[in-house]
């Protein structure tokens, strides 16, 4: 039977993955993206122990988990540097399997492309759903230059304010801002030695993590509205935001250029779609699920949803709408209690009330107290998970042990 033919619109993490893990299972993928060219961003990526599985289906993950370079403790803070709570990588790696690896975003994507064939990837091609297919009938997209292409799948990755999801679901509401907005920057690491934290403060927090590469990756998030732009640039406003909190906070953005620091706002779905597709087409990553970053699980759920995706079509185009419903089952629960759980840390790290402020506090001090595994329970559920079968078989030997305990 000839092979059947899948269009991944966006070149982003997930919708790279889903053609590389396609592509591994027989099918002939393009990838669109409206991107003139995917220039590296500056920015890190957390890549949990259930998206190293998932890399595991796409013969990536040991390689990233190699990039690890986050080797001792680490938690969090407040403002002052006084410590809140910690835990350990070794604790992580008892719980869930594993260490979180926080990778710079550019290196996960050459080496997603890397598992592509060349010219799989159209960049510079702006591309619209048209039909979304169905039994019987292939699905459309068409570029902004005029072209058509039909498909036995799309792939629709095309970030949180996707135009394929308001295609396919016209009624449902667009996410909703967060009321927050979030900066991030990659710069050579301090002279003097830090410890990996995430610091909470008043209505905002600061994240300084390590890269593999000796740079340092760091993001913050405050209140803000949507939209804002500070009008001496962005490094000025992380001064004025973040200026007097402890070290290495203020190092590090003194040492940042203005065009290095990206702004963005945060959005999350405002509720679970009905379904993750639609006859022949399925929505990925933040299309379907857009989330708060701070369970660090926007990157690591698109993964999850690629090899899903992938798990369960078949190179039988006639397949594919039957497909799709096994993801919408597999993923939309899933998704659902990532994007719920997220909002949820987002809300507690973002209070700005005294008293408020100072409860949490203590809890969390009260927590630490019990040890690093405690702090992490948060993740349950969510960086324990493996890939369905027969991935789970078929990856790296310390996976299958894992599976075995």
């Amino acid at each position: 039977m000839p092979q059947p033919r899948a269009v991944v619109v966006g070149a982003g993490i997930g919708g790279l993955a889903a053609a590389a893990a396609l592509h591994r299972r027989g099918w002939s993928v393009t990838v669109l993206e409206r991107a003139p060219s995917l220039e590296p961003v500056g920015a890190g990526i957390a890549l949990a122990p259930n998206a190293q599985r998932a890399l595991d289906v796409i013969g990536l993950g040991d390689t990233v988990r190699a990039m690890s370079a986050w080797q001792d403790e680490g938690g969090l803070r407040t403002p002052s540097g006084r410590w809140l709570s910690r835990t350990t990588q070794q604790a992580a790696a008892e719980r869930f399997g594993g260490p979180v690896v926080v990778a710079h975003r550019a290196d996960l994507v050459a080496l997603l492309l890397s598992r592509l064939p060349e010219g799989v990837l159209r960049t510079g091609t702006p591309a619209r759903l048209t039909d979304p297919g169905a039994d019987g009938r292939p699905a459309t997209v068409r570029t902004d230059g005029g072209e058509e292409i039909t498909a036995d799948l799309v792939v629709a990755a095309d970030g949180i304010h996707s135009a394929a999801r308001a295609a396919l679901f016209p009624g449902h509401p667009e996410p909703r801002h967060t009321g927050s907005t979030a900066w991030r920057f990659v710069v050579p690491a301090p002279e003097t030695p830090f410890t990996p934290h995430e610091t909470w403060g008043r209505g905002a927090l600061w994240g300084t993590v390590p890269l593999h590469d000796g740079r340092v990756y760091a993001y913050a998030t405050a209140v803000a509205p949507a939209g804002g732009r500070a009008p001496d640039g962005e490094r000025a406003e992380l001064l004025r935001r973040f200026g007097d909190w402890h070290r290495p906070v203020p190092e590090l953005i003194a040492a940042a250029s203005d065009d290095a620091v990206l702004r963005n706002d945060v959005y999350r779905a405002a509720g679970p779609l009905p379904a993750h597709h639609r006859g022949r087409t399925a929505l990925l990553g933040d299309a379907a699920h857009a989330m708060a970053p701070n369970l660090g699980q926007g990157g690591c759920q698109a993964l999850e949803d690629a090899v899903v995706l992938a798990h369960h079509a078949a190179p039988d185009a006639a397949d594919v709408p039957r497909a799709l419903a096994a993801h919408t089952r597999d993923r939309l629960p899933r998704t659902t209690e990532v994007v719920r759980r997220s909002a949820r840390v987002a809300r507690l790290a973002g209070v700005s009330a005294r008293p408020a402020r100072a409860l949490r506090d203590t809890a969390l001090t009260v927590v630490d107290r019990f040890g690093p595994r405690l702090a992490l329970r948060g993740l349950d559920g969510i960086a324990d998970w493996r890939p369905p079968e027969p991935y789970a078989a078929g990856t790296r030997e310390t996976t299958r042990a894992d599976t075995d305990r």
